[in-house]
């Protein structure tokens, strides 16, 4: 375990040894994306849940669990459960505190997002009934920090922080960014144990093989950049924030009207777990961009393969990978389906909003800039 959290450190330290830049492509980051603006849907549900979060803490959880909206603390997420985090843990609230976290979550995501993200601390107690190791696994190793303080104008926002799940959740006025976003498991259906019968997605990963097999033979071969896959693939997950992508995959240009629409409805899985009226704002974003959208493959197409797909926007990032297994079976062995790990980012600079606080800093000049 020890040389675990040596690793973790030594992560942190390569992965912060650079000022954020953001996601690039090309080694390029492109600027006015991401402009300081009214949604028209209202934020005040989450800034009163967290409010009332942070008003149910004792006065040594709130020293522990409230940052300023600029700290550093962003960029500390990390996937692996053994990583060493700040912020008041799930498994030491009590009934009320962890009903005012859960109240939070509830106003901050859809149904859909609440349900994920409750089901991956489900299946990480599954994790520990299967390896029998309750002191590394569990529903209660979850961390909830605040940056900011909770304001209607002001910058502020929370990260939830944990094995197999990380949300960094930004709120400027009525304008909200949700990334980096990491969902998981290992595994992804319990098949066994108190929470028998939860499985998590299932839906983006049976979306993302219906559209590569939309694709025509010629698309296929643009599209599939190997059709074997033989480890991990994923590019941007923990301390990955400053990474260079090149475009790569077929473009959106070249798909059928059809095909294009079944990419949208992809791509709403994933933007559809933020609450539903800032995922309509989102998506009307992915849209004004969807022709310098690439998709690229590596992996199987048959109904029980496995795979890597990423989709790359100027305004939105995604990566779905089935894993090699860690903690379940023939740990570093071929990747499984029973071992996902999923990401959405916002390239260009806007990953934690920080393009948006940029340039409220501009408008505002604060003490932290």
């Amino acid at each position: 375990m020890e040389r675990f959290r040596r690793m973790s450190r030594d992560a942190e330290q390569r992965g912060l040894s650079d000022p954020f830049r953001g996601i690039a492509t090309d080694g390029l980051i492109t600027r006015g994306l991401f402009p300081i603006r009214s949604t028209g849907v209202s934020t005040e549900s989450v800034r009163m849940a967290a409010s009332a979060f942070i008003a149910a803490l004792t006065e040594e959880q709130r020293a522990k669990t409230l940052f300023p909206v600029d700290d550093l603390e962003w960029r500390k997420w990390m996937n692996q459960h053994f990583y060493v985090r700040q912020g008041v843990k799930f498994g030491e609230m009590t009934d009320a505190q962890r009903d005012s976290a859960f109240a939070l979550l509830r106003a901050s995501f859809s149904a859909r997002g609440l349900q994920l993200s409750r089901n991956i601390m489900r299946l990480n107690q599954t994790l520990a009934e299967l390896t029998n190791n309750p002191r590394e696994y569990g529903e209660g190793f979850y961390h909830l920090t605040i940056m900011g303080t909770p304001s209607a104008e002001e910058p502020w926002g929370w990260q939830l922080d944990g094995h197999h799940l990380a949300i960094n959740y930004f709120v400027l006025g009525d304008q909200v960014v949700m990334t980096p976003s990491f969902w998981g498991s290992e595994p992804v259906v319990a098949r066994e144990g108190r929470y028998r019968g939860t499985a998590i997605l299932q839906d983006v990963q049976e979306a993302g093989l219906a559209f590569i097999n939309s694709l025509d033979e010629g698309q296929r071969r643009q599209a599939i950049l190997s059709a074997e896959k033989t480890g991990n693939n994923n590019l941007t997950e923990a301390f990955k924030d400053n990474a260079s992508l090149k475009r790569a995959g077929i473009p959106a240009s070249l798909l059928s009207g059809g095909q294009r629409e079944r990419l949208l409805t992809l791509i709403g899985l994933y933007v559809g777990n933020i609450r539903d009226g800032h995922a309509a704002v989102k998506m009307e974003e992915v849209k004004q961009h969807i022709e310098a959208t690439h998709v690229a493959w590596i992996g199987g197409t048959a109904a029980d393969s496995v795979f890597y797909y990423r989709i790359h926007s100027p305004v939105i990032l995604i990566e779905f990978d089935h894993q090699s297994p860690f903690a379940i079976g023939d740990r570093g062995g071929p990747p499984t389906r029973e071992h996902i790990h999923v990401v959405m980012r916002t390239p260009n600079g806007n990953d934690y909003g920080w393009d948006l606080l940029r340039q409220h800093y501009e408008r505002r000049p604060h003490p932290h800039d």
